[in-house]
């Protein structure tokens, strides 16, 4: 009778993209490729979180894995590989927005009147399908541009912990931040985002009589996939 092969401790745990990125660093560019394919959709969505702009997050990611491939030496594997992209993808995204210039510079906290009330001010730009304000989707649009208002920095945690769902740990190393920095800066990020989201459906509930359900479905909003 067979006995079933024993892994020792070594082989346990050992994330597939360790042999990956070895083949990678003796040259291997399918191994490269195949790393491409799997990490640079997350890439991208991080970098569009950040910046808020899809050109932008296009060439941010390009930037990234091409920064990765000419540095891949210097991935020890002390983390994981993703990890290791997400903190170039942070890096690069802040410095694009610190090299944006623009002739008007605004408040990111400063908001806008509509006919739905105070929002915050990147609702401006939202130029949704109709079909889009109305329905299933509205809450999730309302939610996403109101993230968008956060100050990058609590914008980018609120990110990488709660929309990427990397852990506290993964977030503190791609930030380069002490895991109490990323959770200081997770709940003031939840708590602004939660504000906001109230003041919006306290502006809309007062006008359709609806404000009590609203407020609730704003907590909802920021509790359902948040984790201390």
């Amino acid at each position: 009778m067979l006995m079933p092969a024993i892994q020792s401790p070594e082989t346990e745990g050992i994330h597939p993209d360790v042999a990956l990125v070895a083949r990678a660093k003796n040259g291997d560019t399918a191994a490269f490729e195949q790393l491409v394919r799997q990490y640079e959709r997350q890439i991208f969505r991080v970098a569009q979180h950040i910046t808020q702009n899809r050109e932008d997050a296009e060439d941010i990611t390009q930037d990234v894995f091409l920064k990765a491939y000419q540095k891949l030496d210097q991935f020890q594997g002390n983390s994981k590989f993703s990890t290791w992209l997400v903190r170039i993808a942070v890096n690069e995204s802040l410095m694009r927005l610190r090299k944006r210039k623009t002739s008007k510079t605004v408040s990111m906290d400063e908001d806008v009147q509509t006919e739905d009330g105070s929002i915050p001010r990147d609702f401006a730009e939202w130029r949704p399908n109709p079909e889009q304000i109305y329905g299933q989707n509205e809450l999730g649009n309302i939610l996403r541009k109101t993230i968008q208002g956060l100050p990058p920095g609590f914008r980018t945690v609120f990110t990488l912990r709660d929309v990427e769902n990397l852990s506290t740990e993964e977030t503190a190393e791609a930030l380069g931040l002490s895991v109490p920095a990323v959770k200081s800066r997770l709940l003031r990020a939840r708590l602004q985002l939660r504000e906001r989201l109230s003041r919006y459906f306290r502006q809309k509930g007062e006008q359709k009589g609806g404000l009590k359900g609203d407020l609730h479905v704003a907590d909802l909003a920021v509790d359902g996939g948040s984790r201390s």
